[in-house]
């Protein structure tokens, strides 16, 4: 098929070229359902070892052994299932069989709930003379190092079954946002300068609101802000009910408010958190900055949410899937040959993304994948430079996973949130550095490509920060037994957004105050506030290497190959930056303001 595409096409007609390799996991659905059969044995079977963990080590590694053959049995069951619903959320098929994984998801949390209990009930000192007496334990050193550290939040046998059991009904409320806005969620066309109406979709929408007619964009955003505040009361309630179901697990567990509970799972501590939003709120003006040449730029009296996304050049750089592929794997090289090939391979060959935008499929693009699994990456590529740098961002998690998995055993080959948006930010950070230096010549190309980077600093160092803050307050009311109504949160938005904006931007409020319901990140707790931590760490290890730091780069590799092997900043600090400090958002904070300044030098306004 042709890499530009038209229009939004249905499933079946996209070439099966440009889709997941969904084979390389199960060869048929019948492959699939035997799986699921499986792995539902092996959850009852695994109850055979409950009470049974002090009788010595090799009980215990029998058990360890068969835990990890379910989890990694379950986790392919469950990729399979959730790429297909993703990728075709009309497949009513394949929203049952997504039902059926995330049901098993949560057997198999129950079955193995009597673990952790009975491990903690042994002690640590007798677990450690296991571990030297027993070769199949060595490696778990770490893993029962952080149980002990996580004991005092680890409950009884019985309550960490229900807890397991719970995922499943728990769920439910991503979900249901999911079938909401993918699926049932309806859009008004948009209606160009010139009368044309455009169709607007999830997948499409935001190629819309970058277009060069104001008139087109101005009448997108309004549809697409319009769709979700016609359904503002349901989607508060569904999500409310989310913060209540993360209050109600982080009092389950003995903490005191949902942000401890969050950050204590990956160890890491509160002034993480609270430099960043400190660091964000004293850096405000730069963004005010930002907002006054893209206005100049623009040539308009008023800068408007819709003009955030306008193209900033006449000539819209057009980049094939193939060509952003090329850039990419040029702009890693800086890390070696290993990692660029397998890279390049993985989007060509060995199909790991879902390249382009069909009927039904979700909104947004992610990296997904287990052990035994190639690390997929679902998107909706639309042939310019933000589509490029979205599949970097990608594959700097799929490379993440690919070299965890590679160098790791199954317990340690996933890793927290926390590392994952450093990897996909420095992606995307060493592609652009590339083709700043590759087409220094064109400046229309290089005011394309900061037009780029400010897209993505305005999602992960604008949004996100601003997210972080709306949702530590969210949940510090629902902490604290107040109601959380739609109109809450829609003022609370919109006085945030007014905030970031000041005088250089005008929103209309309950328009922009939508905006917390188009995020689904928001249904995993505190997930938000790392994207801007990730691209803070992403950029201070960037730029050693960008500068021909050998060492810096073999640190890199290092540390996206310790997966979960080590804490999340200890590893950061094995690569060469403190997180505990503030250094590195301020550090990245410079770089964007660097870029601000390099557009109003470029432009000439």
């Amino acid at each position: 098929m042709s890499s530009i595409n038209s229009g939004v096409q249905p499933r079946n007609a996209i070439d099966k070229a440009y889709t997941w390799n969904a084979e390389s996991v199960f060869p048929s659905l019948e492959a699939w359902s035997e799986g699921l059969t499986q792995a539902l044995e092996q959850a009852r079977q695994i109850q055979a070892f409950r009470g049974r963990l002090t009788e010595g080590a090799s009980v215990l590694a029998d058990y360890m052994e068969a835990a990890d053959r379910l989890n990694r049995l379950a986790g392919k069951v469950f990729v399979y299932a959730s790429m297909e619903t993703n990728c075709d959320s009309t497949d009513a098929a394949a929203t049952g069989r997504f039902g059926q994984a995330r049901n098993l998801f949560g057997q198999v949390r129950g079955a193995i709930a009597f673990a952790q209990p009975e491990l903690l009930a042994i002690g640590h000192d007798t677990l450690t003379m296991w571990l030297a007496s027993e070769a199949r334990l060595t490696y778990y050193a770490h893993y029962l190092h952080n149980l002990f550290r996580l004991q005092a939040h680890v409950r009884s046998g019985e309550v960490e079954e229900l807890l397991g059991l719970l995922s499943d009904p728990f769920g439910s409320p991503n979900s249901v946002y999911g079938m909401l806005t993918s699926a049932d969620m309806t859009f008004s066309p948009a209606i160009a300068s010139d009368g044309s109406a455009h169709p607007i979709s999830q997948g499409n929408v935001w190629t819309l609101i970058g277009s060069k007619d104001r008139a087109l964009r101005q009448s997108a955003w309004e549809s697409y802000q319009n769709a979700y505040l016609a359904l503002k009361n349901t989607l508060a309630a569904n999500l409310s009910a989310s913060i209540k179901q993360d209050v109600f697990r982080a009092r389950a567990r003995g903490y005191q408010t949902c942000l401890e509970s969050s950050l204590f799972e990956n160890n890491i501590p509160s002034e993480v958190f609270y430099n960043l939003i400190d660091t964000f709120k004293q850096n405000i003006p730069t963004w005010h900055k930002y907002w006054n040449i893209r206005r100049r730029v623009l040539g308009v009296d008023t800068l408007h949410p819709w003009d955030i996304w306008a193209p900033l050049t006449p000539r819209d750089p057009q980049v094939p899937y193939t060509q952003a592929v090329e850039w990419i794997t040029a702009g890693m090289r800086p890390l070696g040959d290993a990692y660029a090939d397998a890279m390049q391979k993985g989007c060509l060959e060995d199909r790991w993304v879902d390249v382009y935008p069909n009927i039904g499929k979700r909104a947004g693009a992610f990296s997904s994948g287990v052990h035994d699994t190639m690390p997929f990456i679902m998107m909706s590529y639309d042939n310019d430079l933000g589509a490029m740098s979205t599949l970097a961002h990608e594959l700097g998690h799929s490379m993440h996973s690919y070299l965890a998995r590679k160098t790791q055993p199954a317990v340690y080959s996933g890793y927290s949130l926390f590392v994952a948006e450093v990897a996909s930010n420095f992606n995307q950070a060493m592609t652009r550095a590339y083709l700043r230096e590759a087409k220094k010549d064109d400046v229309d190309f290089q005011i394309a490509l900061i037009h780029e980077a400010m897209g993505n600093f305005h999602r992960y160092f604008f949004i996100m920060p601003t997210l972080a803050r709306f949702e530590l307050e969210v949940h510090t009311r629902a902490e604290q037994g107040k109601g959380l109504t739609a109109q809450d949160m829609n003022t609370l938005m919109a006085d945030l957004f007014e905030e970031g904006y000041g005088s250089e931007l005008h929103a209309p409020r309950d328009q922009s105050g939508i905006t917390w319901a188009q995020f689904s990140h928001l249904y995993a707790q505190y997930y938000v506030y790392q994207y801007a931590t990730g691209i803070s760490a992403a950029h201070a290890l960037a730029g050693p290497i960008l500068a021909g730091d050998g060492d810096a780069a073999r640190r890199y590799i290092e540390f996206l190959s310790m997966g979960s092997a080590k804490y999340p900043l200890d590893a950061l600090k094995h690569a060469g930056v403190d997180m505990t400090r503030p250094d590195a958002v301020e550090t990245t904070f410079a770089v964007l303001a660097e870029m601000v300044d390099r557009l109003e030098q470029l432009t000439g306004v």
